[in-house]
């Protein structure tokens, strides 16, 4: 069905080179093998709308015209049902929200529609507009796209969406942002070495296992090809033509919090992050087992998630027995501008244990504060960004008090304990990262009391200026159940972050 799907689209964007070339057996046999793909069940996730790549050409084409017509409505249909706003689309059951929203969900429905030369749909042309406004920031400034989620190894297929905004005018973004994006991801895999042999391996930069699934094969990171849509482009068009222009995320940091998925965009001066508060890949089963690719507080273009078997990076959980609990499923609590909060029961035989998590972000910080539940006494952990290199010789840490950093040539992540937190530490990650062999984490430890624990978290380049921490301080405390925090910022304003006896959270203004 996969393969089907391609071959279809090829054929109809290349109809008068090669379809109305061959001869009308040869077109039957094809349609006939192409047919088959209308007639299995898929996945039931974006593989929806591989039958309707297919049926889209038959249908055209004079060939299985009911069945295909069947195909390309049951297809939109379902994936109709995973449309949770924003732009955003879970694929499939659970919450699933990754790269597939942009190279599969977008994609498919609207090339189909290029392909056939019919008028895009109106509300899929709105959806996309919407999903780019946030998704152009996440790529930096090296060109890197963001590190989460499945089919990684398919690189640049991330431009793919970034292209079918231009091609189907449904963009936020300047002709020439579009190309600096779109032409900025190919160059940052190429130049890094992602085809040194002359093919496109398995993995990211190298050969990477860890970044592939147990489906991928030789093939798969050819994929890739999505990210050359933009060449349906006439030659004349503005994103050829115009001046290229700085991608969004070179510009000031952007705190962008969306509801519908539960992601918070935190991006600016040449750094994409994505704080996540929804995205856990369970598909509703608490009991599976935390993906790395999923299951972090954060995702950036500068780093990957650590291994299994290594401190897990961007995580906070309980420590019993010498291990740290699992987030599995992710429960999202509300998102606005500049925030998001999410909650988690982690995997622990501890009755009644639920940690509360919000996320608020300015400038190049992440205040992040929990709300634990677990017996007062029991220990704690949360981390922050794990910067990678060749070896253990490629990074420098520092500790002081709860104060945590790590640091490579080019990047730096910091981690502050500010409310609740008792010391602060650097953890070893020594299989390391996709963006090197080595890594380290900054952590904080603790241990569970009433009140609420917060921190401030940072990922920047080396070369980027000194910005003031914020200063977080408690602000309601043990009101008919109510909690909260202020956090003064370095530019003078000030957030309160509060919980009310409801459990309801909410961050706004004050003063």
């Amino acid at each position: 069905m996969v393969e089907a799907a391609s071959i279809a689209l090829a054929l109809h964007l290349t109809k008068g080179q090669l379809w109305d070339a061959l001869d009308e057996a040869t077109r039957e046999q094809a349609a006939t093998w192409l047919a088959g793909a209308l007639r299995h069940e898929p996945v039931d996730n974006n593989w929806w709308l591989f039958p309707v790549a297919v049926g889209t050409f038959l249908e055209a084409a004079g060939f299985f015209p009911d069945e295909s017509r069947a195909a390309i409505e049951r297809g939109l249909a379902r994936i109709e049902d995973w449309y949770v706003g924003d732009g955003w689309y879970t694929d499939g059951a659970g919450r699933c929200f990754d790269h597939y929203n942009g190279w599969a969900m977008h994609l498919y429905p609207l090339l189909c529609a290029v392909a056939a030369g019919s008028t895009p749909d109106r509300i899929a042309r709105e959806r996309l507009r919407i999903f780019l406004d946030g998704y152009g920031l996440l790529f930096d400034r090296e060109g890197a796209p963001l590190h989460q989620g499945r089919s990684l190894t398919y690189r640049f297929a991330a431009a793919a969406p970034l292209w079918m905004g231009a091609l189907t005018d449904a963009t936020p973004l300047a002709p020439g942002a579009t190309r600096r994006l779109a032409s900025g991801v190919l160059r940052h895999f190429l130049d890094r070495g992602a085809a040194r042999d002359g093919l496109l391996s398995l993995g990211w930069y190298g050969p990477d296992a860890a970044t592939i699934q147990p489906y991928s094969g030789s093939a798969s990171p050819y994929w890739a090809a999505k990210g050359f849509v933009g060449l349906l482009l006439p030659d004349d068009h503005e994103v050829w033509t115009a001046r290229e222009l700085p991608g969004p995320a070179e510009g000031l940091d952007v705190g962008r919090g969306l509801a519908g998925p539960g992601l918070l965009v935190h991006a600016g001066r040449g750094v994409a992050r994505l704080v996540n508060h929804g995205s856990d890949h369970q598909q509703g089963d608490a009991t599976a087992p935390d993906d790395p690719l999923y299951a972090r507080l954060a995702y950036s273009t500068l780093t990957g998630p650590t291994r299994a078997g290594d401190p897990a990076d961007n995580h906070v959980g309980l420590v019993l027995d010498g291990r740290v609990t699992e987030r599995g499923l992710i429960e999202p609590l509300g998102a606005g501008a500049g925030w998001a909060a999410s909650a988690h029961i982690p995997t622990t035989a501890v009755p009644n244990a639920r940690i509360e998590s919000v996320s608020v972000v300015r400038g190049p910080y992440e205040v992040r504060v929990h709300r634990i539940e677990a017996p007062a006494g029991t220990a704690v952990r949360e981390t922050g960004w794990a910067p990678a290199g060749e070896s253990d010789d490629a990074l420098r840490s520092s500790v002081a008090g709860v104060d945590a950093e790590v640091a490579t040539a080019s990047v730096r992540s910091t981690l502050s304990g500010v409310l609740g937190w008792e010391r602060a530490s650097v953890l070893a990650a020594p299989h390391g990262t996709a963006y090197g062999e080595w890594a380290m984490v900054p952590a904080l430890e603790g241990t569970v009391s009433r009140g609420l624990s917060a921190s401030v978290v940072s990922l920047t380049w080396t070369d980027a200026p000194t910005t003031p921490a914020p200063q977080v301080t408690a602000a309601v405390t043990g009101v008919a159940g109510g909690a909260g925090v202020d956090v003064s910022w370095g530019d003078g304003t000030v957030d309160r972050i509060r919980r009310d006896r409801t459990g309801v959270w909410s961050v706004s203004p004050i003063g």
